[in-house]
């Protein structure tokens, strides 16, 4: 008897992928002549191919799900110096006021007014000011100690609007401070900080030479103070930076207030 392999070229192919063996296929040798067929030149053999690859050829790939990493904590909005960093550049004292001043009447004289490089500043509470023009959040009925004026004016010579306009009052000149003779005045740029949240103001208004402490309604409101005249304001917790010789004109252009604002805050913070 001889065997007669039949193999096809797939057959030749899952061989070489580790398939099982071919079928052989047993015939009488007197048969062999007639089932005999010329004989041809061997095909060459078909290259191994991995199964595991053809499978890959035909699977769509995977989408890939990209998150953002997490991004680093930023200064403030847009990247430019936030409270915590104003808060630790004013953490020191350099007393420069000849006293100290009262937050309130009833108040005990605790609070002095600090000197840095281009600013000075000072922490106290932030009582409600809406003195200036009339609007329905500040007038008389709103208000029982409202005052039509403020010390400084518009460019067309009206009072301030403290519903709209972010400023601070400063202390008359007195023994205490005279904040005249230190590069402020009438529009110069305060940033007012209070918990994580920093407000570009200006210097608006003038109040009693003996306290400290107090902003118009537009800078509580911007700050999340309750800005009520009569029952709002915050007790404590409030730092006021005034930056030297930053008026802004006209005063009422809270954008130029910003604007000077953010670059001196940089400045007083990258301070030696």
């Amino acid at each position: 008897m001889r065997t007669l392999a039949l193999v096809t070229a797939s057959g030749a192919a899952l061989l070489t992928a580790g398939a099982p063996a071919p079928v052989i296929l047993a015939v009488p040798a007197d048969l062999g002549a007639a089932l005999a067929v010329p004989a041809r030149a061997p095909r060459p053999a078909l290259p191994a191919v991995p199964l595991a690859l053809v499978a890959q050829v035909h699977r769509a790939p995977a989408r890939a799900h990209r998150s953002r990493p997490p991004s680093s904590p930023a200064r403030g909005r847009g990247g430019e110096v936030g409270a915590a960093d104003l808060l630790a550049r004013a953490s020191a004292c350099e007393q420069v006021s000849d006293g100290e001043y009262r937050t309130d009447e009833s108040a005990s004289a605790t609070v002095p007014v600090c000197g840095a490089s281009g600013a000075v500043f000072w922490k106290a509470d932030l009582d409600i000011d809406c003195d200036g023009r009339v609007t329905a959040a500040c007038n008389p009925a709103t208000d029982p100690a409202f005052h039509g004026d403020t010390a400084f004016h518009t460019s067309d010579g009206r009072p301030l609007d403290a519903e709209r306009l972010p400023y601070v009052v400063v202390p008359a000149p007195g023994a205490v401070w005279d904040y005249t003779g230190a590069g402020i005045g009438g529009g110069a740029v305060v940033a007012v900080v209070h918990g994580q949240k920093v407000e570009y103001a200006v210097v608006g208004d003038v109040g009693p030479a003996h306290i400290v402490g107090e902003a118009s309604y537009a800078t509580a409101k911007s700050l999340g103070i309750d800005p009520d005249p009569s029952s709002g304001g915050a007790h404590s917790g409030v730092t006021y930076i005034l930056f030297k010789d930053s008026r802004v004109s006209p005063i009422e252009d809270h954008e130029a207030a910003m604007r000077t604002g953010r670059a001196r805050a940089e400045e007083f913070v990258r301070a030696d």
